[in-house]
């Protein structure tokens, strides 16, 4: 049985090894990684799916401003390379962007593949006059409104806003409670 959670301490090596498996070692020179680097996920969206107590699958959501609206950046989504192609992003696309929504969020952004995320109403034109901090392929950088309007007008640069993560320096305590991320 395949149970997606919220993400917390224990799936952090295991996170890490999936998105390498995934993503290759070059996954962190990304411009996504940079609006990543240094903060924490937003708070309640960060997802694990877990089979007989391994990780299979990860996915998680930041806080942006895009131009001057408030949003949310998604990735990475990651799926055990094995199991790809049997809908588990799917149902994690749709728990994510759920529970968002319940939490008021009015706006996601990505850059992934735009046939995969139109299923879930993600589009170019959402996106077409904001900027990301660095390069990308405009034509994978996609947007979706979780209530109407909240992109209307968004322009300009893509910049982090959310909680920054705890300096490593502080010892274990961040780990401790699942809030310190991965180097």
């Amino acid at each position: 049985m395949i149970q997606i959670r919220a993400e917390h301490h224990l799936d952090v090596a295991a996170r890490e090894r999936l998105l390498d498996a995934c993503f290759g070692a070059n996954r962190r020179a990304k411009t996504s990684e940079r609006l990543r680097e240094g903060r924490l996920p937003a708070r309640g969206l960060a997802f694990s799916a877990t089979r007989h107590g391994r990780l299979i699958g990860t996915l998680r959501l930041w806080t942006v401003e895009a131009g001057a609206r408030p949003a949310l950046l998604l990735g990475p989504l990651a799926v055990d390379p094995a199991l790809q192609r049997q809908g588990l992003g799917r149902v994690m696309m749709h728990a994510a962007l759920g529970r968002a929504e319940s939490l008021g969020h009015g706006a996601v952004l990505l850059v992934g593949d735009a046939p995969y995320y139109d299923r879930f109403g993600f589009s170019g034109a959402l996106a077409a006059d904001l900027t990301l901090p660095g390069p990308f392929a405009r034509e994978r950088f996609l947007g979706l409104e979780l209530r109407a309007g909240a992109l209307t007008g968004a322009e300009g640069l893509v910049r982090a806003t959310g909680v920054l993560d705890a300096p490593a320096d502080l010892g274990t305590a961040g780990a401790a409670n699942g809030r310190r991320r991965a180097a």
